[in-house]
């Protein structure tokens, strides 16, 4: 059974949220996990334009103080989007980061996009998994001596919630990995956009396209890894959002295995469970929360901490004036707003694989 700690949102004049959450980092062993001189990253989603739901950076920096207290050398860090967003490469990214308040004098530590500047910054990490023989993490991500991932936990549109396991695994899977997360079907070339640049074929690793008037992609060659996708200047090869929401969160909770690999006894998580918003902090926009600020969770065991975070969210009342606030006792809030998505599959799944188990003990701090 493992160990989840827990702050509600209660304070005083004798100890602020901050302090709470200094006591969580102590609690769930973060001293225990950074050595003197780690590399540390921190996995934060910086938000996309428009979006507000994110974490607070002045929670961050709290973070950031603790690790450098422990000795190490922290930066923050996220893979690029696979969609055209502001977030696509690390010049809009890191621009996106500022803007939404994740300036060095803010949060302290440097921002380092984990994949590189156009998300072909990545490594190989061999898992031997269902779905994938080895998967495609960020860099930086994989270099790092140790890792604290931060998560706002919400809901989302694709996996029902987004919680750790999204946050490491799709978060710090590379752009060409996130391809290969999202669909299970071949990329195409949209001929009326297609200027036959060759990039495409420079840049695939399968040999599996040919470029004359326009690109052609040999399907009985292609393995899907997405390269094209993401290399191409015009859009020309089209990104498959179609796929099976069981298969999509199997493949993130393998890309979570290959970011934890190599952080055995390095790694923490945390999650807040406040802003409780409908979809992903990727859309440009976040909806009223469904539920009320809730507080704080972190754990080193990421399946028990997503679990314990639905738990909570699906104990508490729908708030009125949101998306579910005409149903106020939802009891499966999450299988409410995303229908026909089963949402409980990514946690069986990391159980099965041992990424973590579902049986927690919930600690108050």
């Amino acid at each position: 059974m493992a160990e989840v700690y827990f702050t509600d949102l209660r304070t005083s004049s004798k100890e602020n949220l901050l302090d709470k959450l200094s006591r969580l980092c102590e609690q769930v062993g973060l001293k225990d996990v950074v050595k003197k001189n780690d590399l540390v990253a921190l996995k934060i989603h910086f938000g996309e334009k428009g979006n507000l739901a994110y974490v607070r950076p002045q929670f961050v920096r709290l973070i950031v103080d603790k690790v450098r207290a422990a000795g190490g050398k922290p930066f923050l860090t996220d893979a690029n989007t696979l969609y055209v967003g502001s977030r696509a490469n690390a010049v809009d990214h890191l621009e996106t980061a500022v803007l939404n308040g994740f300036d060095f004098a803010v949060v302290g530590a440097p921002l380092v996009i984990a994949d590189g500047l156009s998300g072909k910054d990545y490594i190989n990490v061999p898992i031997e998994g269902k779905h994938f023989k080895d998967v495609k993490i960020g860099s930086a991500a994989v270099h790092a001596g140790a890792l604290v991932s931060i998560t706002h936990f919400k809901g989302h549109e694709l996996t029902g919630f987004g919680g750790v396991l999204k946050n490491i695994g799709m978060g710090l899977g590379s752009r060409s990995g996130k391809q290969m997360m999202h669909s299970d079907v071949l990329p195409k070339v949209k001929e009326e956009k297609c200027l036959a640049c060759g990039m495409c074929s420079d840049w695939c690793p399968a040999g599996a396209i040919s470029v004359e008037e326009r690109a052609f992609i040999d399907e009985q060659v292609c393995w899907g890894c997405g390269e094209c996708t993401v290399t191409c200047p015009e859009g020309a090869i089209g990104i498959n959002w179609r796929s099976r929401p069981n298969v999509v969160q199997e493949k993130i909770v393998e890309y979570a295995i290959g970011v934890l690999k190599n952080k055995h006894d390095k790694a923490i998580h945390i999650s807040f469970v406040m802003n409780v918003s409908p979809e992903c902090d990727c859309c440009s926009f976040n909806d009223a929360p469904v539920v009320r600020d809730i507080g704080i969770l972190a754990s080193r065991d990421p399946v028990a901490l997503d679990q314990a975070c639905i738990d909570l969210v699906n104990g508490e009342k729908v708030l009125p004036g949101s998306r579910l606030g005409e149903s106020p006792d939802i009891q499966d809030k999450f299988g409410a707003l995303h229908k026909n998505i089963d949402w409980s599959v990514q946690l069986a799944y990391g159980e099965e694989i041992g990424l973590g188990t579902r049986e927690y003990r919930l600690i108050k701090v």
